[in-house]
């Protein structure tokens, strides 16, 4: 099973942009909270989570294309890089999410960059951000615009939740972590 310290090696190994980094930390807490949702390991998720982008910074136009044989190489099984190149399915691989964590991270990485958003327009960052407010900017197509609502939903389907439920799990994850990911308001 990958461990958060390995998936931290190997993405840190690959990864040096900031706003990347904080990408990879608030998907990993959106995805422990969905593993604590789901009743699973929630460090295995968050592993997972943190490093689902192994490959992006240095091959944004092949994204997932140069992932599977290094992390296989480096020891992660699987099932856990099946899960990784799932979150590209229909963008970029053909890997159909069909674990409940391969849904949630097909689910969640692009749901945690709404969240991002949203909280860094607000004084208090994330720490008093609802569903309400995140909704009303989830339906604002130019808020976020880059964020794909579509695929979210197509996420949030397979998993049997509605929008508002998986955005509540994952705004209640990223909260505590609100220093670590810059969401603390006030531009800090």
């Amino acid at each position: 099973m990958l461990t958060l310290a390995k998936a931290k090696e190997l993405h840190d190994s690959q990864v040096g942009e900031d706003h990347l980094i904080i990408h990879a930390k608030n998907v990993m807490y959106a995805m422990g909270a969905m593993a604590d949702h789901f009743g699973e390991d929630r460090e295995h998720w968050m592993a997972v989570g943190y490093l689902h982008d192994y490959d992006y910074e240095k091959y944004p136009d092949e994204h997932l294309q140069h992932t599977e044989k290094p992390l296989l190489d480096a020891g992660v099984p699987a099932e856990d890089v099946r899960a990784i190149l799932s979150h590209g399915w229909g963008i970029c691989t053909d890997v159909e999410p069909i674990t409940n964590m391969e849904k949630c991270l097909f689910t969640v990485d692009e749901l945690t960059g709404i969240i991002q958003a949203c909280a860094r327009m607000r004084p208090l960052g994330i720490t008093d951000l609802e569903v309400k407010s995140f909704m009303k900017k989830f339906k604002d197509k130019k808020f976020a615009a880059k964020c794909d609502r579509d695929l979210i939903l197509r996420g949030c389907d397979l998993l049997g939740m509605t929008i508002q439920e998986a955005a509540e799990i994952c705004i209640e994850g990223m909260k505590p972590y609100a220093a670590d990911v810059g969401l603390l308001g006030n531009g800090q």
